[in-house]
């Protein structure tokens, strides 16, 4: 028995699938892919780089194993390349890339592949995202860490890795993007009682993730004082809402007792308070 009829022998023996690559081309739209032809039938495209890895070549023999492992590695390199497009755009996590990924269709195992080359080659790393992403919220809209390990969480950063990052992000830090943030707000033009500004503010910081101990340091270094031409607009803006709002309800000391109490909540002092229900009165008697 020849040699070639041993092996004949034991295929079939064996139950071994064989087929021979018979045609390699290139495609035109993509010629980073190449249409492999098995036994003069068109079979699957690879990527080059799957082409170059298992020596695919015209005449070479492939077992059915081999095919399904061709088909595995270039699935992984499509996820891959999917992946590197997606993260052209901005900087992602792991979770993100997993998540978009999960949505084109890639299985699980193809998806943890992707992410492994991915990490080796340095195009994903939650830690250097994780300070972008503080450094860019601290610098453009001025967050806190409360606000910025929500980000952190949403992106599906490591708790661990959240705490090591929000570590570096000192008290004195904090103070100074907090009270930068707080002079913004108090710049804006609002017609509002020293109080109501300070609430105002306080609010603000809150919402964007510091705690009261650092808001408390913030506001200690802003001025709330009006200017004396100031409050008549603001007295006026506070009372004539307040009037506005319970004269269709009450008159006489009932009213002005409603006004009084609404106005002094939102920071008017009591003599203004008093100066302005007396115009009220003067002018409901003309």
């Amino acid at each position: 028995m020849t040699l070639m009829e041993h092996v004949y022998y034991y295929i079939v023996r064996e139950g071994i699938l064989l087929s021979t690559v018979t045609k390699i081309t290139q495609q035109k739209r993509d010629t980073e892919r190449f249409n492999i032809y098995l036994d003069e039938k068109y079979a699957f495209s690879v990527h080059e780089s799957v082409l170059v890895k298992f020596e695919l070549g015209k005449g070479k023999v492939l077992e059915e194993w081999l095919i399904h492992e061709l088909m595995y590695a270039d699935e992984i390199e499509k996820a891959f390349n999917r992946a590197l497009h997606y993260l052209g755009f901005r900087m992602r996590s792991e979770h993100e890339v997993k998540e978009k990924l999960s949505e084109q269709g890639f299985g699980q195992a193809v998806i943890l592949e992707a992410i492994v080359k991915l990490r080796r080659l340095g195009f994903l790393n939650d830690e250097t995202f994780s300070k972008a992403l503080m450094e860019t919220q601290k610098r453009t809209t001025g967050q806190g860490p409360r606000a910025i390990r929500q980000k952190l969480q949403q992106k599906g950063i490591d708790k661990t890795l959240q705490e090591q990052i929000l570590d570096t992000y000192t008290d004195d830090d904090q103070l100074a993007v907090a009270t930068k943030m707080a002079e913004k707000e108090l710049r804006k033009t609002k017609t509002e009682s020293p109080q109501q500004k300070e609430l105002r503010i306080q609010q603000s910081l809150l919402r964007k993730g510091f705690s009261y101990e650092i808001i408390k340091e913030a506001l200690q270094s802003l001025t709330f004082e009006v200017e004396e031409d100031e409050w008549q607009d603001i007295m006026e803006k506070i009372g004539n809402k307040a009037w506005k709002r319970y004269s269709s309800k009450y008159n006489g000391y009932e009213l002005h007792q409603r006004v009084k109490q609404s106005m002094y909540q939102k920071g008017i002092p009591l003599d203004r308070i008093d100066e302005f229900i007396e115009q009220k009165e003067l002018e409901e008697d003309e």
